[in-house]
């Protein structure tokens, strides 16, 4: 079974192409230097780049797994949740390729191929000690933690009820006067400062749900910043550990409550702040402290790309023991949620 996967949610164009659950090739032509300039993604522009860059980096997929799109079995695509006018332009492609080729299209959630992530490399292991797993979620626009009892059966047990933790870090970040994309230059600064130099407050960190809030943690931080302004580079290098401590500092505590409620086999992470360092040593440590089975995407795989989308794809096709699916007309859905 070969997938060929598309990914423009927002303002990564990516392709990617799936073998029978391995990745032969992932291809991401990303516009972070270009929204740079405004300080962070205008969509207008997002679309507009995708445009373009769509069949260049198709045709670079398929030549990198050295197929030809008449060897291509199926077609996976992002319907949603993202930026509309941006999936509209690999929905669009995906459909046009569908018809030209005679090949089944099957719409993906975003949020789910964050999911599968975790499952680039070739699962070797049984099924069995894998699931339950409890995924982390964490990206710029959603914050979620997932219960999964095995491929496509998915619960979400809490979620952010504002602010999403990769928001926090970007718009922290821009009150400390930091670049585009804020959170991996947040946490590079934070690096040379004392996570303890300032105690920021930690949202519902004791709530008995596990729903996060991070809106309050920003609101805090420009009082700070507002009565005390950074004097120096040390002082911005604080700000920005203590920062960080105070997000990780939730969302690993609420990972903990879920994994006491819910015992599940394995911990997962996915989502773009799982590229952060941190994040990911206090989530192995947690696997250790409760001895659990974890994995961590590797960092390519963290943010948005069309390899975790044509995973889930494959594991779709797959479960259906028998011919793909031809799945109905469907279209771009920005607020698609996650089931």
């Amino acid at each position: 079974m070969r997938i060929l996967a598309i990914e423009t949610s927002c303002d990564e164009t990516a392709a990617a192409v799936i073998e029978n659950g391995r990745v032969k090739s992932n291809i991401i032509a990303s516009q972070a230097k270009l929204h740079g300039k405004y300080g962070g993604v205008v969509p207008e522009v997002a679309a507009r780049e995708h445009v373009p860059a769509i069949i260049p980096t198709i045709k670079l997929a398929l030549k990198d797994a050295k197929l030809s799109l008449k060897q291509i079995d199926a077609i996976a695509v992002t319907q949603g949740p993202g930026l509309m006018t941006s999936l509209m332009v690999g929905v669009d492609t995906a459909r046009a390729l569908g018809v030209a080729l005679g090949k089944p299209v099957i719409p993906v959630n975003h949020l789910e191929g964050h999911i599968y992530a975790n499952f680039t490399y070739h699962v070797s292991r049984n099924t069995y000690h894998i699931f339950p797993a409890l995924i982390l979620i964490v990206s710029g626009g959603h914050t979620l933690l997932v219960l999964m009892k095995n491929h496509g059966k998915l619960k979400i047990v809490g979620e952010t009820v504002d602010d999403a933790a990769g928001e926090a870090f970007d718009k922290t970040a821009k009150l400390l006067g930091l670049g585009y994309p804020g959170g991996p230059a947040l946490a590079k600064l934070a690096k040379q400062g004392n996570p303890q130099a300032f105690n920021f407050p930690r949202p519902m960190i004791n709530s008995k749900n596990l729903d996060f809030s991070f809106s309050g943690l920003k609101t805090a931080v420009l009082y700070k910043i507002t009565k005390h302004v950074p004097r120096n580079m040390y002082h911005k290098t604080n700000l920005a550990a203590s920062i960080q401590q105070a997000i990780i500092d939730v969302l690993i505590a609420k990972t903990e409550q879920a994994i006491k409620k819910y015992r599940p086999k394995t911990i997962m992470l996915g989502g773009g702040v799982a590229a952060n360092n941190l994040l990911r040593q206090r989530y192995q440590l947690l696997s250790i402290n409760y001895q659990l089975n974890v994995t961590i995407p590797a960092l390519e795989y963290c943010t948005d790309n069309a390899a975790m989308i044509g995973l889930v794809a494959y594991y779709k096709i797959k479960g259906q023991r028998s011919k793909v699916k031809k799945y109905g007309p469907f279209s771009a859905d920005p607020h698609l949620m996650l089931k």
